[in-house]
């Protein structure tokens, strides 16, 4: 799968450091390597003991909306990068109680509701005045917040998506994943908890749990697709946690008459690689990737985003022409870039195309912090797999169980949040889902 297929502006990925002279410098590296998990916009805010705080903030890139001139006037040895990874289900409900009490909203954002929270807090310790916001909130969230000299990181009491903790010298880091750490130089210590709030200041790291922990429902989907191959979330390898999909994807829907795998590029390279060895059938790069190209989902027509599909991908005729294929791909979503690529992939001479995902049908949006498109939207919520087949125009098409995925993840089969596929909602729907679209913590 790719960006084409996916709107995912309410992912982040946040990053915190504290007790280090380059705070800010550090935080643009993490947010470097976290880029993936968002591309809508980004910003610092850094704090400096003696002057306060100060922030930048833009829409855009990482490139292109944190200047390395900006960033270096930054002053202070703490740091964050965005603030908030998912979303608050119950957001307007907060927002309405907060607003009927006197408080005055700037933006659309569901995190909000948090800093007013705060603000109404009389607590004096800075953990307990984010564990008084916290309590009643419910939907997935990961944050990083500093009050006054105190770096906090907390999590939600399910644990939807990841966040762990580092070192880097004397200096605490927490980022949403390990690849954040590794550009640094920094070692892993472990993950955040489920319910647990991290303060981190002059007296040391202290560690509370004042929201009382629920069923685990982790993201399947950060091991699908969402997090870096190079990563540890969730205490596994996302790049292991991917073979082993596609070496199950390859027992559950071989393709007797491939002479070669190849991945839709690039978060379905570590699923195709399993299919591979999995089925002793060679793995090949038939499509290439431009990685200079912006999203096609900010195309405003199906023409322009059907258009970019051609312009983002390109096929290697000498490596399918007169070749049975099997194209692994980790999702399809509304089926319109699936079927770009099939054509292209025909058109570059393959015989036959054996279309195999690494995951469930998608039937359903998330309300935990991916801006999945509506239940009309989704090809598999309205087709039945021999309908989308054709649709795509695949000759064969495979999808592994919700079973066979949840099997083959580190920790699985329990413990996992999968409602986009199965429809098994841990929280009940958000009153205003649309909101969710628009404010990310970003």
């Amino acid at each position: 799968m790719s960006w084409l297929q996916w709107r995912p502006t309410s992912m982040c990925g946040i990053f915190g450091i504290y007790g280090h002279e380059h705070a800010a410098a550090m935080v643009h590296l993490g947010l470097y390597s976290l880029q993936h998990r968002g591309q809508e916009s980004s910003g610092i805010v850094a704090v400096d003991r003696e002057r306060g705080a100060k922030a930048i903030k833009s829409m855009g890139l990482v490139s292109e909306a944190l200047s390395a001139p900006a960033v270096e006037g930054l002053p202070g040895d703490i740091a964050i990068g965005l603030a908030h990874n998912g979303n608050l289900t119950n957001a307007s409900e907060l927002r309405r109680e907060l607003e009927d009490g006197g408080s005055i909203f700037t933006s659309t954002m569901d995190s909000e509701v948090l800093v007013h929270r705060i603000a109404r807090s009389s607590a004096d310790v800075p953990e307990q005045r984010l564990a008084d916001a916290l309590k009643g909130v419910e939907g997935a969230y990961c944050l990083v917040v500093v009050m006054g000299s105190t770096l906090l990181a907390a999590r939600d009491p399910r644990g939807w998506r990841p966040l762990v903790m580092g070192k880097l010298g004397d200096a605490t880091i927490f980022a949403s994943e390990s690849c954040a750490l590794d550009l640094l130089g920094a070692t892993l210590i472990r993950e955040v908890e489920r319910g647990e709030i991290i303060a981190v200041d002059a007296e040391g790291t202290r560690s509370s749990f004042p929201l009382e922990k629920r069923e685990s429902r982790k993201c399947v989907f950060e091991y699908v697709y969402f997090s870096r191959p190079d990563s540890q979330v969730f205490g596994g390898s996302v790049d292991r946690a991917r073979r082993e999909l596609g070496r199950r994807l390859a027992r559950d829907f071989p393709a007797p008459t491939a002479d070669l795998v190849f991945s839709v590029p690039d978060s379905s390279n570590s699923a195709a690689l399993g299919f591979a060895e999995e089925s002793g059938l060679p793995f090949e790069l038939a499509l290439i990737r431009n990685h200079y190209v912006g999203r096609t989902f900010l195309q405003p027509t199906q023409a322009g985003r059907d258009a970019k599909v051609k312009v983002k991908y390109n096929a290697v005729g000498e490596v399918l022409r007169g070749k049975s294929v099997v194209m692994v791909d980790d999702s399809i979503v509304r089926g319109t870039t699936t079927r770009g690529l099939v054509n292209m992939v025909r058109a570059a001479g393959a015989r036959e195309v054996h279309l195999r995902v690494s995951s469930s049908p998608v039937t359903g949006p998330c309300y935990y912090g991916i801006d999945t498109p509506t239940r009309e939207e989704l090809i598999a919520a309205n087709m039945t797999i021999p309908e989308i087949t054709e649709a795509v125009g695949a000759d064969t098409l495979g999808y592994l169980t919700l079973d066979g995925m949840l099997e083959s993840v580190p920790g699985g089969p329990s413990g996992f949040c999968h409602a986009c596929f199965s429809g098994d909602y841990p929280t009940p729907p958000p009153a205003d889902p649309e909101k969710l679209r628009f404010g990310c913590g970003c």
